[in-house]
């Protein structure tokens, strides 16, 4: 990774930066663990903001790499201390952006592999997945747990997706703390780079 530079954050599509380069989103419940993921995928400590505060990223926040793709850190769901009105706002522009990037080349949805599926997180990906939008699947905070039960809660994910979906999403487990998963994620991103070049 040579370079990684924030670029501004929006609260609307119009507002994101020119679609002229491949981007990738990630995304998930507060607390997930985005943020570590995000500075661990890069090399850089505090390029994304690390919070004790669930549901602190209201914004949609871009960064560039390497003067080659973007990458967009979207604001967390299912913060319960979110007013009705606020949670209309973020729905509306979390699937404008979501629907209408044209640029978007995958999403990554985050989910805390120390849990059972969650119902929100079920519910974003199939809802992402019934749009018929690019998926990843990337599991977090993988060193907190015993393998035994890494891979207990892995079939759990894999059973409750297999419910809706025919071809599962790709699935990867990671820990910021070890560096777990870094490798997979970059190369899916440098495949999806070559990928998005050969179509536009």
């Amino acid at each position: 990774m040579h370079s990684s530079e924030f670029v501004k954050s929006s609260t609307t599509l119009s507002q994101c930066p020119d679609p002229t380069l491949p981007e990738y989103a990630f995304f998930g419940r507060s607390n997930v663990g985005k943020s570590s993921l995000i500075n661990m995928l890069l090399g850089r400590k505090g390029l994304a903001k690390i919070s004790g505060r669930p549901g602190k990223t209201t914004t949609i926040n871009h960064f560039v790499i390497n003067e080659d793709w973007l990458l967009a850190d979207l604001p967390g769901y299912g913060y319960a201390k979110v007013s009705k009105k606020d949670r209309e706002s973020w729905t509306k522009m979390i699937w404008g952006y979501l629907k209408y990037r044209p640029n978007l080349a995958c999403t990554f949805i985050l989910v805390d592999s120390r849990h059972e599926p969650q119902a929100n997180d079920l519910e974003m990906i199939n809802k992402i997945g019934t749009e018929g939008l690019p998926l990843v699947i990337v599991r977090t905070k993988a060193d907190k747990m015993k393998r035994n039960a890494l891979a207990n809660t892995d079939a759990a994910l894999r059973k409750a997706l297999g419910e809706m979906w025919g071809d599962l999403p790709t699935i990867i487990t990671t820990s910021a703390e070890n560096k777990d998963g870094r490798d997979e994620v970059l190369e899916l991103i440098t495949n999806a780079n070559a990928e998005y070049r050969a179509g536009h």
